[in-house]
């Protein structure tokens, strides 16, 4: 998986003549947008990888909210490395001016250091580290198999 998402991020700057990014001139709030993509993306695939079923959008409105991406981070946090943590910290403490519905501002505000640290993963091409992260959060909240 890895080398696919490599392969395609190689072709995409190149494509769009895009410089590698410095993401630590990057926004916590800019993290997080691309993160909140990136993650949606992972969740959709997982869903669909398990077979040609019906759609489940419920089960992944579920799993992409601000309580189940707050819970996540929680039971990952201790694994994070001190950059991870860091970058995690800086996504929580942006000054947002928008909330999620149904969120509390606690919950929101964890999802958004959440999404800030995928975002950062993505953008550093840390596939595996990413993967494995939002893998190991999910199954310690029983929410995968």
């Amino acid at each position: 998986m890895e080398q696919s998402l490599e392969s395609f991020s190689t072709w995409f700057r190149e494509l769009y003549h895009l410089d590698k990014p410095d993401v630590r001139e990057y926004s916590a709030l800019t993290l997080a947008y691309i993160g909140d993509a990136v993650y949606e993306i992972i969740i959709r695939s997982y869903i669909v990888g398990k077979g040609n079923a019906p759609v489940e959008h419920k089960r992944s409105s579920r799993l992409v909210k601000a309580e189940t991406q707050a819970n996540l981070i929680m039971a990952i946090e201790d694994q994070l490395t001190e950059e991870e943590h860091a970058v995690y910290k800086r996504g929580r403490n942006a000054k947002s001016y928008t909330m999620a519905k149904n969120a509390t501002m606690s919950d929101y505000r964890k999802a958004t250091g959440c999404e800030a640290l995928v975002g950062y993963l993505y953008l550093t091409e840390r596939y595996e580290r990413l993967t494995e992260l939002i893998h190991t959060g999910l199954k310690a909240l029983a929410l995968i198999d």
